[in-house]
Order: structure tokens, then sequence, then C-alpha cells
């Protein structure tokens, strides 16, 4: 079978190998559509596992199921199903608390051998765990998308939305434009979205934002105090993953209000700040890795239900051979939301 291979940032490369034999308790998928996610495209982040096949956005269709786990599981043969590429125990401490992406077996488990590939093979946890039968009214490329907006909607769980508030979302590429679609799902009354890319912010229109900023024109600090009336956002969601981003968004915060940093940053980079205004002006700074079993089921729901539109949100399509042009676009972060890989 076809695989992308990453060896390093601008090195992907088209390869065959073996199509994965499974055991009495994994179970064969062959994937229909592989999204290209944004956090693959940050050097730091991915060329410290290279080599490795690239992708994780993936549906697809059940081949065949171990012998030892079909009686065990609420899946057949057969089935369209969205994946998870990673699964939580659900028994450990931090399955019991919800914080799934802490489990120890969440962070260790992962299909075989990558999302970009004709085949891939589940392990019984992801099986079990985070594998999702596709509703008839959801098709594989909306299916692919179930883990991207599952970490929107963990996300927007995280950000402290009262009814009614003011969410301001940094980037706009394919997160910042999911974050746009579902922010008034979870409470917000006025959703902003800024970005530096002119097709961006004409998206986060179409997608429902109520006001957009351009950052490469306007002083987003000053727009902001006069669109708010000075009382800024009650939360912010921050796409970049650079602390100059995050502390100049500070700044944007209201009073009471919460800061989201939804993409992590290199490792050598601190994030400084004062203390002191944080504290008198009560400002929540929190995080939002990745998702778990509860926020796929959620995001899919809302797939189903309508609440995503694909037509903005899918830009470009492309086959296997094609991987390192989607690869690319996606990395250049301009005309383009979301890349995926058909098979």
């Amino acid at each position: 079978m076809k695989v992308a291979k990453l060896y390093k940032f601008n090195d992907i490369r088209i390869e065959e190998i073996s199509i994965p034999q499974i055991g009495k308790r994994d179970a064969l998928v062959k994937v229909k559509v592989c999204g290209i996610c944004s956090g693959d495209v940050m050097p730091w982040y991915i060329e410290k596992k290279a080599p490795l096949v690239l992708g994780h956005e993936i549906s697809g269709e059940i081949i065949k199921i171990g012998d030892e786990v079909k009686e065990e599981i609420n899946l057949k043969e057969g089935d369209r199903v969205s994946v998870h590429h990673h699964a939580p125990c659900m028994e450990c401490f931090y399955c019991q608390r919800g914080d799934h992406v802490q489990c120890e077996t969440w962070r260790h488990s992962k299909i075989f051998p990558g999302g970009i590939a004709e085949y891939i093979l589940l392990p019984e946890v992801i099986l079990k765990n985070d594998t999702l039968k596709l509703p008839d009214n959801v098709s594989f490329e909306e299916g692919a998308m179930v883990e991207p907006v599952a970490c929107v909607v963990k996300s927007l769980k995280r950000a402290n939305i009262k009814k009614g508030d003011t969410i301001l979302i940094i980037g706009l590429g394919v997160m910042g434009q999911i974050h746009v679609m579902l922010a008034k799902e979870f409470g917000a009354g006025k959703v902003i979205g800024a970005d530096m890319v002119d097709f961006r912010l004409k998206k986060a229109l179409e997608a429902g934002a109520d006001f957009v900023v351009d950052v490469s024109k306007e002083n987003i600090l000053e727009k902001f105090k006069e669109y708010t009336k000075g009382v800024m956002a009650n939360s912010v969601i921050v796409g970049p993953g650079d602390v100059k981003v995050i502390k100049d968004s500070l700044n944007l915060v209201s009073k009471g209000g919460t800061l989201l940093i939804f993409t992590p940053t290199p490792p050598d980079q601190i994030l400084s700040l004062s203390v002191n205004d944080i504290y008198f002006n009560d400002i929540t700074i929190t995080t939002s890795y990745s998702c778990g079993p509860d926020d796929t089921k959620k995001a899919l729901e809302f797939i189903s239900n309508g609440k995503i539109n694909f037509n903005i949100l899918i830009t470009h399509r492309f086959k296997i051979e094609e991987t390192a042009k989607a690869y690319d676009i996606t990395a250049k972060a301009q005309n383009s939301i979301k890349c995926i890989i058909n098979f």
C-alpha cells in the first residue's frame, strides 16, 4: 500500500509498505479521507517525530475486525467510521476526571502506520474507546473532520464562556473558523475574528463572525477598544503558537475574562507577564490540548446536525501522490483553510 512519509519539513515521499497485519484484538481500516493538520506544519513540532507517516484526521471503512474483539464492540466490518489517533483507558485517575489527554494510555496509543496511508491498523483501545460510526448523513470528508472539530469543542468548553459574552478568536485558519462556527453554541453573544490574511477574514464573516480585524492594517487593541467600548473580550482564544502573540493578547482580555492558549509554542519560548495585572484584573489563563472521547462524540453530533459549514472549511482536495503539495499549501497559510487527502 502507499503511504506519505515525512523525513524533514520539506521532504515528503510517497512510499510503498506492506498492509498491516492485524492481531486478534485489532481492526483494519481502509482510509477514505485524511486531513492535513495545522499542527503538522510546525517544523519544530513535526521534525522531532520524523521519519513518520503523516496524518491523523481520519475517516474510513472497517475492513476486518479481529476475532477476539468482535463481540465486545458496537462496530462491524463494513461500517463507515471516524478514527481518533489516540484513545484513553477510561479507567485511570485522569480518565475518571475527564482529563483524557493526560492518560498514559492515551499518550502512548496510536494508529499504525499513520493517517495518510491506504490502510491503517487500529489497536484495541482506539477501536473500543474512540472510533465512531458515522451517521448516514455524514460523508467521509465530514467524518475526517471529527477530530479537529472535537479539539475546538474542548477549547470552547474550557474558555469559560457565559451567555452573551464577547469572544475574540485570533488566527482564522481551519481551527479558528471552527471556533467561529461553534462559539455561539457555547453561549457567545458576539464573535470577533482577527487575522492578517484577507481570504481568511472574509471566510470568517461567512462562517458567522460578527466583526473581523485585519491585523496587517489595523491596530487590534485600538479597534477592539472601540468595538467593545473599552470592555474588551470576555474570552480570547489565541491560535498562533507564539509567545509574543499570546502576551499581546492579554491586553485584549476583559476584567474577569479568560485567555485560552490553543496551540503550543516552541519549548525555548518563555512567556513573561505581570502577575500583579493578572491578579487584580482576575484574568484566567488556560490551555486546551487535543481532545477526548466526550469531545469527539459532541463534535460528531454538531457535524451531523449541520452546525459546521464544510463548504467554507474544505478548500483543497488532493490524492495521496500530491501530499507534499497539500502540505506546502497548508504551511503557507494563505488562500486556503483545509487541505484533505482523498483515497
